[in-house]
């Protein structure tokens, strides 16, 4: 069903979304992952999600299934089926905690390690399409403004300013 502006309530109708900060970085951000997927999925069989759990594993940022689900912000049970995805394909592996048996650590085959590895230069190259035309001072304030909204936000965000 077709709704004409002219009936739309003013809430609705006047509304600029091309305008919005929160559209544009949802929009930004889905056209970064499809980027990513295009170029992992074609070099290594894996999406930019699962090559991203891989590299977040890989660098010991995240160690569990809890840490996964926090960084990404996604329930337990997506990560579940991701991680059973990417055990499935023989590219991490579960092993119960010593210090508490109800946390279930995650780590890497020798696999997993290999197209780790990779995903810097796939990363890099889906930020560099996305960034073409930007200056390295513009990249540098967009990196900091992302970092100030995570701040805010309550996410954690660790400044490592890049050399």
């Amino acid at each position: 069903m077709q709704t004409s502006s002219a009936s739309l309530p003013p809430e609705i109708a006047d509304y600029k979304l091309d305008e919005s900060v929160g559209y544009l970085m949802s929009r930004a951000r889905s056209a970064l992952a499809n980027n990513i997927t295009q170029h992992s999925m074609a070099e290594l069989g894996i999406t930019s999600t699962q090559a991203s759990v891989l590299f977040m594993l890989a660098t010991g940022r995240c160690t569990a299934a809890v840490d996964l689900a926090r960084d990404y912000g996604i329930d337990a049970s997506a990560v579940t089926r991701l991680i059973d995805r990417l055990e499935k394909r023989g590219l991490l592996l579960r092993s119960r905690s010593a210090e508490d048996r109800r946390v279930v650590k995650l780590g890497l085959t020798d696999e997993g390690y290999a197209l780790a590895a990779r995903m810097p230069a796939i990363f890099q190259q889906a930020i560099d399409t996305m960034t073409t035309g930007f200056t390295p001072a513009e990249t540098d304030v967009l990196r900091n403004l992302l970092r100030r909204m995570l701040q805010n936000a309550g996410a954690n965000c660790k400044h490592q300013p890049q050399d």
